[in-house]
């Protein structure tokens, strides 16, 4: 995993974390450390975990090693 893609995992756990906080307590974390929603830095904060979630979506589609290996194993007999 690409560094990259460790600080947009990063900020996708936050950005669940916060929505978790919305969903049971009705409390947006971002908003009350970044001066309410409408903010510059919260309205940032917000875009970076949205692009963070798109950043990570092609680990969907990454092929897990160990069926990589497992599939290889079965085709050279």
């Amino acid at each position: 995993m690409s560094l990259l893609q460790r600080i947009a995992l990063t900020l996708v756990i936050i950005g669940a974390i916060n929505w978790g906080l919305i969903g049971f307590f009705q409390f947006d974390l971002v908003a009350a450390i970044f001066g309410g929603q409408d903010s510059a830095l919260s309205r940032i904060i917000y875009g970076l975990v949205g692009i963070s979630g798109l950043i990570n979506l092609g680990l969907l589609f990454k092929p897990r090693p160990e069926f990589e290996e497992s599939h290889s194993a079965h085709t050279n007999h």
